[in-house]
């Protein structure tokens, strides 16, 4: 029994050491992107961080990748094997390709003679096309996955229905359907208030609508059109940044069109310039940021998409924007920073515990260095968003 004993606690031991090993050395990495500030000698790069609270280095920057200080860099995306990491820029060189299982990365131009201010890039289920918004020139750039060639620019054919200033976009392969918000020019003037529905297939442009409430004047500018994964009915969110409501684009199966209509109005909780879409991974979450004042949004959608029900408002700080959420949902990290703009350009980045439904630590890591990220993205290993 003695000899047992000893065993047992010697095996404890042992656990409790492998326990305390694990926790420092774990790690989670996210790239991002940033640009100095403008009172700075011009710089571009994607820092690569420790965004693990448990981690030893959380907070640390682990890797750099230098980008042209020309490019303005704005939103990362992957392709859906993980494979490609694509940058738009709102500068000079519209796309940039990095292979992910290459070391060191180094970004590659794509030529896309045809796109000029970049914003979202979507990707077809089969991993085959992508598809890339221009708000500069106010076209959809279609893309081989595979070579990166442009195979097809989709543009306005008439004024009844019309591609402007493209910002947002979602792609529903089932009902073969793209959604694209027509958001504000390059200079942020003239903000639009319509979504095109256009037919992925082949490019044409099936509808316009409007969104903005007939008690809100002027341009509404819609900003991101993010499809709730695998729903049917398709259902779509949409939120408007300058009338700041969240709307839901609904398929109609009979008429083959989406109807919208608005479902939330942050104006409610004191907030506005709602940004970015996310949902939990088993979709029945919703998150939303609004960059003036920062915040994180959390809804329960799991009763009724049309009716999503507000959990809580976590604040984070000026300009919150993009999200990344650990793999095992503990955490949501986000971005604090909207094009520099006043107000909206802290430059943090805020630790949400989504279990205790608070702010637990805040990484000034760039903003000390006077860097101001303009999006975050998980790399490969953790990443599990599936709406983007």
């Amino acid at each position: 029994m003695k000899i047992m004993k000893i065993n047992y606690l010697f095996l404890l031991f042992l656990l409790e050491s492998l326990l305390l090993s694990t926790t420092a050395s774990a790690e989670m990495l996210a790239m991002l992107n940033y640009e100095t500030e403008p009172q700075q000698p011009r710089q571009e790069g994607i820092a690569i961080m420790d965004v693990d609270p448990s981690s030893a280095h959380f907070g640390e920057i682990v890797d750099h990748v230098s980008l042209p200080t020309d490019g303005v860099s704005h939103h990362i995306f992957y392709n859906k094997t993980l494979d490609k990491a694509y940058i738009t820029s709102l500068g000079n060189g519209a796309l940039r390709v990095m292979k992910m299982r290459q070391t060191p990365l180094n970004p590659k131009d794509i030529d896309v003679p045809a796109c000029q201010v970049a914003e979202d890039i979507i990707f077809s289920e089969d991993g085959k096309l992508w598809y890339m918004t221009c708000m500069g020139s106010s076209n959809v750039i279609v893309g081989d996955a595979h070579t990166d060639k442009v195979v097809k620019v989709i543009t306005s054919k008439d004024a009844k229905h019309f591609i402007q200033n493209p910002h947002g976009i979602g792609l529903h392969q089932a009902i073969d359907r793209l959604l694209v918000t027509s958001t504000i020019k390059p200079d942020l003037t003239e903000p639009g208030n319509t979504v095109t529905e256009i037919q992925a297939s082949t490019g044409e442009i099936v509808a316009t609508h409007k969104v903005s409430g007939p008690d809100f004047q002027g341009g509404s500018g819609p900003v991101e059109a993010v499809f709730i994964p695998h729903s049917n009915p398709a259902q779509a969110y949409i939120n408007t940044m300058f009338e700041g409501r969240l709307w839901l684009a609904s398929w109609q199966h009979q008429i083959k069109q989406f109807q919208l209509k608005p479902v939330f109005n942050f104006a409610d909780v004191k907030q506005g310039m709602p940004l970015e879409i996310y949902f939990s991974h088993d979709h029945k979450k919703l998150f939303v940021t609004t960059a003036k004042p920062g915040a994180l949004n959390i809804f329960d959608i799991s009763t009724s998409p049309e009716k999503p029900r507000l959990i809580k408002s976590i604040s984070t700080a000026g300009g919150a924007h993009h999200v990344v959420i650990s793999p095992d949902e503990r955490f949501a990290i986000v971005q604090n920073n909207f094009l520099n703009l006043p107000e909206m350009n802290d430059g943090s980045i805020t630790v949400i515990d989504l279990h205790k439904m608070e702010t637990i630590a805040t990484i000034n890591t760039l903003k000390d260095k006077g860097w101001k990220a303009n999006s975050i993205l998980m790399m490969p290993q953790w990443h599990t968003d599936d709406a983007h």
